[in-house]
């Protein structure tokens, strides 16, 4: 939705309390909108949408051309723009900077407009209605919770905000207009990570939390809590503040121009981005356009090595090299490092406190008490490259359970379990093994759910597989559909000669089938029957490496272990595939195996994510031996085959990882998965490498 800064009264960014990189990050897209954008990531709670929405409110204000709906500069309109041509000396008019917000549930033509095909076709009018980009031309937009945002949304965005022109094509035709604003994404990355294909694409990255010392945190609560009390008087107290403010940041935007990038500055500019590593020159270009943009912002006519640090602070950890489980951030000796082999020999070191004491957010330097050295600000208040997944890592092969020490099988008691009389301890969590590429496990049918990469799907972008009559709007026309049926009337509309006579009824729209994300439910065996700890590190190595592919085919996850007395709903389903590989990696093992009450748990976590979320498919991944025992005797063989019936009658696809190993295998994971109606596949058979020398040895024999 679009809502000009003075629309409601806005809390003043002045008295944000903290959020120092946060406050400077978006201070320099302020200043230098070639930056790229921001992308903040941080718990709930922390002032993310409160500092976006107030720095609105201190840009400078822009002056546009009278009626334009595209937000056109009376001083240099846009020669293309379909309110258009403006003539010279056109009637303008000055408005405050537009705040425009990109809802989470918004669509392809909410976000670029919407062009009306149907009066395009039959009556050659380009009617064009603007969407959110048009609105947020010359202005900022801010997008919460991006990760949550379908991701052909997000490639939309960014490429705008890169390239500064939004298009829209539908059918061969095509409309275009200017679209330059200040890209700002928030996100909780407790609810899933972007994909680093578009976490690159942000110029800059903050991470953000709340403050720990207690006098802060008392400060924000104050401040909140008289900014409520009395809006317009706690707004006119930070009045000065803002003004100041908005001065500044004018003042930086005319003297960026001049500012003087060195070859010694860029010299440090490439070091620090070759010394993390990371992939293309996307980092190179954002790291001295930012470094530039703090130079202006600090006064300075030229860059110096601490606008360099800063710059690279805010550029760089998004861009490194790293496992998708690992947390962004840069180690500030590698950092140091690269900036001092980069400096000239006659070039001193710049000393502590590098930059200007200008009271403003802080310049980055490394003691100026910002987030990074643990020394928050009492004065200022508020409200963090490819996926190792694809490593052609060799499946960690159970067995070899005997050389640990410990027996692969054990005597027998009820439901081929360990003996009730000598139930195994709990031990201590065990590390999981490397992760390695695994094959795709698919939901069976065709889905309608969120755009993902796992399983099929009735989608919004795809490949075409057939034509329908349009319930409402036509947004994506098949043309040879459209053509065949508007060709055998041409005659009784009158048309003889070439061309064609289209109305309403011959359109058809086109029916698109591409990939959806699942809900993808662990169920891990965790009880003493799983073995080893070879075993059971092998075997949290092989759902690890599933969770790196959910995270790559971006779906729902959650995780049910059992073991002891009852199963534990060790982490509800979620887009946070960190939170579970977390809770896997600390997973202790030990006990009996209560294999029912880990599936009656999974049908009832299926069940309320239904009701939650109907249209995400579920895909219940049983890991697991096979073997059932319990506290007290009992058929627990036969509670368990109940218990998968149940899963079963309710159709909900499944796979079972059978991780029996040794030399005698009982068969009952296998006979589980008979009764859950499930693919069953041995631990070593889930890697792409084991499927792909399936399929060899499977042509071969034909």
């Amino acid at each position: 939705m679009f809502r000009a800064p003075n629309s409601r009264m806005t809390y003043p960014f002045s008295a944000v309390v903290g959020m120092d990189d946060l406050r400077l990050a978006l201070l320099l897209n302020a200043v230098s909108p070639a930056v790229g954008g921001v992308l903040v990531r941080g718990e709930k709670g922390t002032a993310k949408s409160t500092s976006v929405r107030a720095l609105a409110a201190v840009l400078p204000p822009v002056t546009v051309v009278a009626g334009c709906r595209f937000g056109c500069d009376p001083a240099s309109p846009d020669p293309g723009c379909l309110d258009g041509p403006h003539e010279p000396g056109a009637a303008a008019r000055t408005r405050p900077a537009a705040l425009v917000e990109l809802p989470v549930g918004a669509s392809e033509d909410r976000l670029v407009g919407s062009l009306d095909l149907e009066r395009a076709l039959t009556e050659g009018v380009k009617a064009f209605e603007p969407g959110l980009l048009a609105a947020a031309h010359r202005g900022v937009l801010y997008v919460d919770e991006v990760n949550l945002l379908h991701d052909h949304l997000v490639d939309l965005l960014l490429d705008a905000a890169a390239l500064g022109t939004a298009y829209v094509e539908r059918e061969g035709i095509s409309v275009r207009h200017a679209a330059r604003f200040l890209l700002v994404g928030t996100m909780n990355p407790e609810e899933g990570e972007l994909r680093p294909q578009l976490l690159d694409r942000f110029g800059l990255t903050v991470e953000v939390a709340a403050p720990r010392d207690p006098a802060v945190r008392a400060e924000v609560v104050r401040r909140r809590f008289a900014a409520d009390a009395d809006p317009a008087g706690f707004a006119a107290g930070w009045a000065g503040e803002e003004t100041a403010l908005a001065g500044r940041i004018a003042a930086a935007r005319d003297r960026l121009p001049g500012v003087v990038l060195s070859d010694a500055a860029l010299r440090q500019v490439t070091a620090v981005c070759a010394a993390f590593d990371v992939d293309g020159l996307r980092a190179d270009l954002v790291t001295a356009r930012a470094a530039i943009a703090h130079a202006a912002w600090c006064g300075r006519d030229e860059v110096t090595e601490d606008d360099v640090r800063v710059a690279a602070r805010l550029a760089l950890p998004h861009r490194r090299r790293r496992n998708p489980f690992d947390a962004p951030g840069l180690d500030d000796e590698t950092l140091d490092r690269a900036l001092e082999d980069s400096r000239p020999d006659d070039d001193p070191p710049p000393p502590d406190g590098d930059g200007p004491d200008d009271g403003g957010p802080h310049d980055g330097g490394p003691d100026d008490g910002g987030p990074d050295d643990g020394g928050p600000d009492p004065g200022m208040g508020g409200d963090t490259g490819g996926s190792d997944a694809e490593t052609q890592v060799k499946p960690p092969m159970p067995g070899g359970d005997e050389a640990a020490g410990e027996p692969t099988t054990a005597p027998r008691g009820e439901g081929g379990g360990r003996a009730e009389a000598a139930p195994a301890p709990d031990r201590a969590a065990v590390a999981p093994d490397a992760p390695f590429r695994t094959r795709r496990l698919e939901v069976p049918g065709i889905g309608a759910g969120a755009a993902g990469r796992r399983s099929r799907a009735r989608s919004e972008r795809g490949r075409v597989v057939g034509a329908t009559r349009p319930a409402g709007p036509v947004t994506r026309l098949h043309l040879p559909a459209t053509v065949l049926a508007a060709a055998p009337h041409q005659r009784a509309r009158g048309r003889t000669g070439p061309g064609l006579r289209l109305v309403r009824d011959d359109l058809r729209q086109a029916a698109l089938e591409g990939r959806e994300g699942n809900l993808v439910l662990f169920v891990v065996d965790a009880s003493g029957s799983m073995g080893s700890r070879a075993r059971m590190a092998a075997v949290k190595g092989a759902v690890l490496s599933l969770l790196l592919d959910a995270y790559q085919r971006r779906d729902k996850v959650g995780l049910v272990t059992f073991r002891g007395t009852d199963a534990d709903l060790a982490l509800p389903p979620t887009w946070s595939v960190e939170a579970a590989a977390a809770r896997l990696t600390d997973l202790p093992t030990g006990g009996r195996t209560p294999l029912a009450a880990g599936l009656l748990r999974a049908h009832e976590v299926l069940r309320i994510e239904r009701v939650r979320d109907p249209r995400r498919r579920p895909l219940l991944v049983v890991v697991t031996d096979g073997r059932a025992t319990g506290a007290r005797g009992g058929d627990h063989l036969g509670q368990a085959r109940r218990a998968a019936g149940l899963l079963a009658a309710s159709e909900v696809a499944a796979v079972v990882v059978d991780c029996e190993a040794g030399p005698v295998r009982l068969g009952l994971a296998a006979a589980l998965g008979v009764s859950l109606g499930a693919q069953t596949l041995r631990l070593d058979e889930l890697g792409a490498d084991a499927l792909a020398g399936t399929v060899r040895a499977a042509r071969s024999a034909a």
